[in-house]
Formats: structure tokens, sequence, C-alpha cells
């Protein structure tokens, strides 16, 4: 269920220290952050990356270069 109450969240990757804004429903971030679902059931509207966010405060470019995907190496550096 979306809420009609969105706001605006500044959040702050842990690791880069760029502060990304997240638009999302106040009494649904509430939800999430009282224990009372899964993120991705309550925040469901958010990009998966908006959540990882949300969840660890790594952004998603920080995230991709803690753990790149083994199809994202290049195939020369082998």
């Amino acid at each position: 269920m979306v809420a009609a109450n969105y706001e605006v969240f500044d959040v702050t990757c842990k690791v880069c220290g760029i502060t990304y804004q997240i638009l999302a429903g106040r009494d649904d971030l509430d939800s999430w952050m009282n224990g009372e679902g899964y993120i991705q059931d309550i925040l469901a509207y958010l990009s998966a990356a908006e959540r990882e966010l949300l969840i660890s405060g790594i952004c998603d470019n920080c995230w991709k270069n803690m753990f790149p995907s083994e199809f994202d190496v290049d195939d020369d550096e082998e």
C-alpha cells in the first residue's frame, strides 16, 4: 500500500558520503522501522537500490564496487 503523505528523506551513504533523496510515505517508513513488515512489501514502490540504501546505508554505486558481479568483470583481466 502506498501512503498518501510522501516526504523527501535525505540518506547519506556510509561509504562515499554522498547524500541521496528518497521520496517515500512517512507512514510506510515508520511501519517498516517499527518492524511491521518487510521493506520489500511495505516500500515496494521504491527501487531495490533505494531500499538497500535505507537498510544498509550503502548506495548502489558503492555496493557494486564492494561486491562486483561476476558479469561485471572484464574478461581481459584474467
